[in-house]
């Protein structure tokens, strides 16, 4: 028998496995504004290494919730950003913001980062 919430039967726990991946929900969020290169999205989660970043953005991508654009340009670009899925998680993102500015006060806001 398998378990209720094994992510190949449930949409909550599949859902789950995505978005609760460290870093992912502040990947959606940093995108969720628009197309943004490797180095603005390094900046922006300050403490994830360039390893993880460009791990994360591979499985967003190969979930189809992230597209990688590149530019024949010299030098290279390379954008991330949001797909339909990936714009799909975003009331997530927002009611995760919403349950942090009222449950969960400043001090414990900063002590979960």
């Amino acid at each position: 028998m398998k378990p209720i919430h094994d992510s190949t039967c449930c949409s909550v726990a599949a859902t789950a496995e995505i978005i609760g991946a460290k870093w992912t929900a502040l990947l959606v969020h940093d995108l969720s504004e628009g197309a943004r290169r490797f180095s603005e999205l390094e900046h922006s989660c300050t403490g994830i290494s360039p390893r993880t970043l460009s791990e994360r953005l591979r499985v967003l991508e190969s979930e189809g919730i992230v597209e990688r654009r590149s530019y024949a340009e010299s030098p290279p670009r390379v954008e991330y950003e949001l797909t339909a899925k990936g714009e799909a998680l975003l009331p997530i993102i927002d009611a995760m913001r919403e349950f942090g500015h009222e449950w969960l006060g400043e001090a414990e806001r900063v002590a979960a980062l």
